[in-house]
Parts: structure tokens; C-alpha cells; sequence
């Protein structure tokens, strides 16, 4: 009775070692997205007591004029950390009425070009904050704001908010901040959908798409 060998099993495709650089942008992500797990939980925390030192304030009949504009503030940092952070996480939103007719590499070419014009608005942000904030004219004025809006017309230094009396530019960090880490995010995944590197997972993150908020 003559017996025949039996075929090599197949092994086990070992996942290819992204090259430096590329580790690099993917490590920086998520840095980035630990350090705004964090502020967001800080954020909510500091929502939560805004919004009960007004319910008091106001029950006990002295209410305190400045919380509410806080409180505005706080939820504007809470969206743009928020969006960046649901921009790495991929919960954004997506139409696919063309895409679901495509084969699977039609598919993953069109969502290189989307989220390649995801990177681009980021670094078109990026570049807006750097003209509208111009750092280089403030600090070529000495840092003196009057001076810099004399010349240039541009107020944003000048300005302070109307109960908590800060300078609005203080405030408004928020942009280039969330242009720079929404622009590092939208990086990370294109070089994802590239096939540069495999998809990342997030620990910490429990809900990573949007039919799991509910």
C-alpha cells in the first residue's frame, strides 16, 4: 500500500514591518490621541461643574455672570478634540452609494482619495491659522499687540472676551491645535489605506464606529 506525503500546511503571513518613518507618524497618532483621551475627560469633567455651580448659583440667587460663557468655551474645545479624535478613530461620516459598487480595489482607491482630501483640508487649516494668527508679525512687533493691529489690521490680540476677560487669542488655540492633530490623524490613515502599515488598534477605545455609540 503506497502512501503519499501529505501537503507543507501553509503558514501564517507575518505582518510586514513598516519602514521608519512611517512608525514614526503612526506612534506620533497616538501619542496624540492618549494625550486627547485625557484633556477630553478633563474637558466633560470641568463641563459637568460649570454646568452644576450655574444650576446652583442661580438656584441660591447669586448667579456667577462668568460661568456661562465657560461653559461655551468648554464645549467648543470638546468638539474640535472630539472630531479629531473620531477623525483617527475613523467615526466619521461616510457616503458609500458609489463606493458599494465597486470591487474591492476600486473601493480602496476611492477611500486613499478621500481621505487624502481629509489630509489636505488639514494642512490647508494649518496654513489659514498660520496667516490669520501670524506669529512671525506679532513677535517682529515686540509682541505688542496694538502696535501689530495698527499696522496690520489685524485686531485678534487686541480682543478679550466679554465676562471672563481673556485675550481671545488664548482661546482660539484651539484651531491650530486641532488643524495640527487632525492633520496628523488624517496622515496616519491615509498611510493606512495605503497599505503602509496595518490598520492600528486603539486601547482605551471601546467604541470605534458609529453603529456602536448606541
Amino acid at each position: 500500500m503506497s502512501t503519499h506525503p501529505s501537503p507543507p500546511a501553509p503558514q501564517a503571513r507575518l505582518p510586514r514591518t513598516p519602514r521608519a518613518p512611517v512608525r514614526w507618524v503612526l506612534a506620533l497618532s497616538t501619542q496624540v490621541l492618549r494625550t486627547e483621551r485625557q484633556l477630553l475627560t478633563a474637558l466633560m469633567t470641568l463641563l459637568v461643574v460649570l454646568i452644576l455651580l450655574n444650576v446652583v448659583t442661580r438656584y441660591t440667587g447669586m448667579p456667577i455672570y462668568w460661568v456661562d460663557e465657560a461653559a461655551v468655551y468648554t464645549v467648543v474645545w470638546l468638539t474640535f478634540v472630539g472630531a479629531s479624535v473620531m477623525t483617527r478613530l475613523r467615526m466619521d461620516f461616510a457616503v458609500t452609494m458609489l463606493t458599494d459598487h465597486l470591487g474591492a480595489r476600486g473601493a480602496k482607491a476611492f477611500k486613499v482619495v478621500a481621505t487624502s482630501g481629509v489630509l489636505l483640508f488639514g494642512l490647508a487649516m494649518l496654513t489659514m491659522c498660520w496667516v490669520w494668527m501670524d506669529p512671525v508679525g506679532i513677535a517682529r512687533h515686540g509682541f505688542d499687540a496694538k502696535e501689530f493691529a495698527a499696522e496690520s489690521f489685524n485686531f485678534l490680540y487686541t480682543e478679550r472676551t466679554q465676562t471672563l476677560n481673556w485675550p481671545t487669542w488664548v482661546l482660539q488655540l484651539i484651531l491650530p491645535a486641532f488643524s495640527a492633530t487632525f492633520s496628523v490623524h488624517a496622515l496616519a490613515n491615509l498611510l493606512e489605506d495605503m497599505g503602509a502599515a496595518e490598520r492600528v488598534q486603539h486601547a482605551g477605545f471601546d467604541v470605534v464606529n458609529a453603529d456602536a455609540v448606541n
